[in-house]
C-alpha cells in the first residue's frame, strides 16, 4: 500500500528545519481506493479515526501507518529514535477559514507526518485558492517559506518537531482531507491527547446536530 522505496529515496531538507516530501507515498489505484474509503465527515477540525467509519482499505492504511517499519524509516531520515514512541493518528476532512494559521507543533510531538488524501478535481485548484502547506522560516510571514506543498492525493510531508518548526497555509474553505500521524513522547501523553480529541469530537458532533459547523462542498459553495 505504502511506497517504501519512494519514502526512503526522499531527500531531507534541513532549511529551516528537517523535513521531506514524498509525492506518491500511496500510488495509483491504491490511492483511489483509500480516498473512496475515507470517512464521510463534513465538519472542520481533527478527529480520531474512531469518530467516523472508514472503509476497509482506509482502515488498512491506518494499520500500516502505525507500523514499526514506518517509524524506523522516518526516524532514520529525521535522526530520531521513533520505534518505541506511541503514534497518535487523527484525520481531517474539511478546512475552515481560520485554519492554517502559522504555528509550531506542541512539544509532546517528536515528528509530524501529514498524508493528503484529496480527490483530483478542478474545484481543488490549490494554487489560487490557498490550502498549500508552507514550511516557514519564521512565525510572522506566510510568504517567507522554504517549501510549499499542495495537498494533492497521495502526497506526504513529514518534519521534525522543534521550536522553530513553523508552518501554515493561506485560507481555504472546503474539503481538504488528510491523515496526521504524530509520534508522541510517551504513552501518558498519547492517552491524554486521545481523551482530549474524544471530548472535542463530541462537542463538534453536537454542534453539527444543531446545524452548526458544517463545511459545504466546494461545488455547493460556488454561486
Amino acid at each position: 500500500m505504502i511506497d517504501y522505496e519512494a519514502l526512503k529515496a526522499a531527500k531531507v531538507e534541513p532549511d529551516p528545519y528537517p523535513h521531506f516530501v514524498v509525492r506518491d507515498f500511496i500510488p495509483g489505484e491504491m490511492l483511489r481506493k483509500v480516498i473512496r474509503d475515507f470517512p464521510d465527515l463534513d465538519m472542520a477540525g481533527l478527529f480520531l479515526p474512531e469518530a467516523a467509519s472508514g472503509g476497509p482499505v482506509f482502515n488498512r492504511l491506518l494499520q500500516e501507518l502505525r507500523s514499526g517499519e514506518l517509524a524506523r524509516i522516518i526516524g532514520e531520515k529525521l535522526d530520531l529514535d521513533l520505534e518505541d514512541r506511541p503514534p497518535l493518528l487523527t484525520i481531517r476532512s474539511c478546512c475552515q477559514a481560520q485554519d492554517g494559521q502559522i504555528h509550531s507543533d506542541s512539544s509532546f510531538k517528536l515528528a509530524t507526518l501529514l498524508l493528503y488524501l484529496n480527490e483530483p478535481s478542478p474545484h481543488n485548484a490549490w494554487a489560487p485558492t490557498g490550502g498549500r502547506l508552507r514550511v516557514l522560516r519564521g512565525p510572522d510571514d506566510l510568504d517567507d517559506y522554504a517549501t510549499e506543498v499542495p495537498p494533492e492525493g497521495g502526497t506526504l510531508v513529514c518534519f521534525r518537531v522543534q521550536p522553530n518548526s513553523w508552518h501554515g497555509h493561506a485560507p481555504f474553505v472546503g474539503p481538504r482531507r488528510y491523515v496526521m500521524l504524530n509520534y508522541c513522547r510517551d504513552e501518558d501523553v498519547l492517552r491524554r491527547e486521545e481523551a482530549r480529541h474524544r471530548v472535542s469530537g463530541n462537542v463538534k458532533r453536537l454542534k453539527r446536530f444543531f446545524g452548526l459547523g458544517r463545511i459545504p462542498d466546494r461545488a455547493e459553495a460556488r454561486p
